[in-house]
């Protein structure tokens, strides 16, 4: 009975001996077990009762170190895999900005002087407005003509920013060279003038989008300002009149004002506002979501500090008009759709000022802008021009 019940050991006494047999080894490989002082027959004997006991559990203890060894292994590549996901997340979360709270400016008043705009303390200076013009390289004769028009120089400008609360640059990236010639003529120019606004951008036709993220997130980086606007180099502008248009709307915390349009999706490669990723829009022939022309469109500060915080992963379309509707679409926004941002030039702005209509902006729709405006820009002003009086006089 004895020896039929020595085969058929519990599992209770396997997992015992599966230990036991363990720490033998160990001693035994070792060479650290020292032999109790007793007498040499019974430990001969225990010795020769735990052999005779071994063989029927070897197998049980292989199989279990084999199953231990299998788990143990599984475990590490879990630790390891959890390891690199938790790294992953951590850089991403490092890269992205807070979306806490997107639409809640995440910039301080205490800011790093970005130039002596703002006096050099450090401190962004409050503001009604921000207007930034955009502009290139080779548009010198361009800039200089809204000097001569409808952008006031000098003294002028300064009271304008004091008084008023307006400022206006132009806004102008860096090419892709280093310190190269078109650089120091527009350093040059600025030292003139004192009117332009140089953006962490390289310039290309093609980057536009990119620019006018770079726009928003320098003048809310140096201006507290209630609205930021982008315009275009060739379009007649009454500053006045703006101001006017936009203090209609300060009470709202999130605007989006402009001449609202829907254009077909240009899927065409040959044309030249060839959209490539015209598939997410549907079917061909599709148009776009309403979204304000480029030609001149004003957003309000939650909205340009929501473009400033983002713009890491704000998706850019071929067209940058399309670019903003696209950031804005989504977001709890008023748009607003004023006529008077995209007048055209005489007779047409004309009519309106003799009926005391005066419009914000005037271009020509044929040209995304004034046709031939270094020429004609003087033309224009003559004729659809707000009284120095509307400007000046203005209650902002």
């Amino acid at each position: 009975m004895k020896n039929r019940n020595r085969g058929k050991i519990s599992t209770k006494w396997i997992a015992i001996l599966c230990i036991f047999s363990f720490v033998l080894g160990m001693l035994f490989s070792n060479r650290v077990w020292t032999p109790p002082e007793s007498d040499g027959r019974n430990i001969f004997g225990r010795r020769q009762t735990q052999e005779r006991d071994l063989p029927s559990v070897s197998d049980d203890c292989e199989t279990k170190n084999s199953q231990k060894e299998e788990m143990m292994g599984e475990f590490n590549k879990a630790q390891v895999a959890i390891q690199s996901l938790d790294d992953s997340i951590a850089k991403i979360q490092s890269e992205l900005p807070s979306t806490k709270d997107p639409l809640i400016p995440r910039i301080t008043e205490e800011v790093p002087s970005l130039s002596t705009d703002s006096g050099g303390s450090g401190r962004r200076k409050k503001t009604f407005m921000v207007i930034g013009i955009n502009t290139a390289f080779s548009s010198r004769k361009r800039r200089d003509s809204i000097r001569e028009t409808w952008m006031p120089q000098g003294a002028k400008l300064h009271r304008l920013e004091q008084e008023k609360g307006i400022v206006v640059r132009f806004m102008i990236g860096h090419s892709a060279i280093s310190n190269s010639i078109l650089d120091r003529a527009i350093d040059s120019e600025d030292a003139q003038h004192n009117d332009i606004l140089r953006l962490d951008h390289i310039e290309g036709y093609h980057e536009l989008t990119a620019k006018t993220k770079a726009f928003f997130s320098l003048a809310v980086a140096k201006w507290d300002a209630e609205f930021y606007v982008k315009i275009d180099d060739d379009v007649h502008v009454n500053l006045g009149t703006l101001a006017a248009t936009l203090a209609r709307h300060r009470l709202k915390p999130r605007v989006y004002i402009g001449c609202m349009k829907s254009g077909p999706v240009l899927y065409q490669k040959s044309v030249k506002y060839h959209e490539p990723e015209f598939w997410k829009f549907g079917e061909t022939g599709n148009k776009y979501f309403r979204h304000a022309t480029g030609q001149i469109y004003a957003i309000s500060k939650e909205l340009a500090t929501y473009v400033a915080n983002n713009r890491p992963i704000l998706h850019k379309y071929a067209n940058e008009d399309v670019s903003l509707g696209a950031w804005l679409i989504g977001l709890e926004v008023e748009h607003i759709d004023d006529r008077n941002l995209c007048c055209g030039t005489p007779p047409e702005c004309e009519w309106k000022a003799q009926a005391g209509n005066v419009c914000v902006a005037s271009f020509d729709w044929s040209c995304s802008g004034i046709c031939k405006s270094v020429e004609r820009i003087k033309h224009v002003h003559a004729k659809c021009s707000e009284s120095p009086a509307t400007l000046w006089g203005a209650l902002i």
